[in-house]
């Protein structure tokens, strides 16, 4: 069998080479670019790219010999767009992030409801002060999205109690949700929802799909969570929402411009929370073994797992 050149266009480069040198898989050759010059250099040996989406992008049109390209990250949209290339498999990394989506956003939710902030505060006054709080258990949760990451996030909120419905494009059931509806129940399930959290991908239905018309359908006190993609939230909706009062609280992860600019009036917002898109890291020990499977997949000529369908987006 011939061997196939992988391409690492990745900024832990040096940490998945040793990790895939180490798994001795057969017929392959590795080689790492470091910067853009490389990069082109390189480009036109490789079969295989093991690359953050960004930095694949440009080099795309100069990729003769690809025909698989493997994502670092779960999130793909900027190979996406409808002039971009098709005929290679593209796949992504999914089942990684839950746990960690899943302590991100129950961190933060929990400090919320029981108030840590303010007693961080009180604390530096020498202020012995208690506030009323309630608990999660009998609150619902809305989760958009009901993947690996969505059902994650939803086995915990049934840990705490919580009553958990979700949205997805198929409305089909889920493990951990107590029941999932389609995109057109959305308005009726937000007047439901003490807790929204969006874990969608970008798609063509999914942007935008947070603006100032969907605020109104907010249940008053409810707290809105984007650790999805950036582009599902309308920014200037979204503070309006929040300084009226029509959404009590947002944290977001994910922003329609990253890095969010330093000039960006959301900073300043007191009952938003701004994390640097951060919730759920690809560690290159987990993103390795999906390479190593799906590469094992690919030199036996079977289907890739996590491939994504270009049309669809996800």
């Amino acid at each position: 069998m011939s061997q196939r050149t992988l391409l690492l266009l990745s900024q832990d480069n040096a940490h998945y080479e040793r990790l895939l040198k180490a798994a001795n898989l057969p017929h392959l050759r590795i080689l790492q670019a470091n910067n853009q010059l490389d990069a082109e250099k390189l480009i036109g040996e490789a079969h295989i790219l093991m690359a953050e989406p960004a930095r694949a992008k440009p080099l795309l049109p100069k990729a003769s010999k690809l025909s698989w390209l493997q994502s670092t990250y779960a999130g793909v949209d900027v190979l996406l767009d409808p002039d971009s290339r098709r005929d290679y498999q593209l796949t992504n990394v999914r089942g990684i992030f839950g746990p960690l989506m899943s302590e991100y956003v129950f961190g933060h939710l929990l400090s919320l409801m029981r108030q840590m902030p303010v007693y961080r505060e009180q604390q530096k006054q020498r202020l012995w002060q208690s506030h009323p709080y309630q608990g999660l258990k009998g609150r619902t949760m809305l989760i958009l999205g009901t993947g690996s990451i969505g059902q994650h996030i939803a086995h915990t909120g049934k840990h705490f109690g919580m009553k958990v419905l979700g949205i997805s494009r198929s409305g089909r059931e889920r493990a951990g949700f107590d029941q999932v509806y389609q995109l057109p129940a959305l308005n009726k399930m937000l007047a439901q929802a003490d807790v929204v959290v969006s874990v969608l991908p970008a798609t063509r239905d999914t942007r935008h799909l947070f603006n100032a018309a969907r605020f109104e359908h907010f249940k008053p006190g409810a707290i809105l969570f984007n650790v999805g993609r950036g582009s599902a939230v309308h920014s200037g909706d979204l503070l309006t929402a929040l300084r009226t009062g029509k959404l009590a609280m947002a944290v977001l992860d994910v922003f329609e411009q990253e890095p969010l600019p330093a000039d960006s009036p959301l900073w300043g917002q007191p009952n938003l929370i701004v994390t640097p898109h951060n919730s759920g890291y690809s560690f290159p020990e987990d993103v390795a073994q999906i390479f190593i499977r799906n590469y094992i997949r690919f030199i036996d000529g079977q289907p890739l797992d996590s491939k994504i369908d270009f049309d669809k987006g996800y």
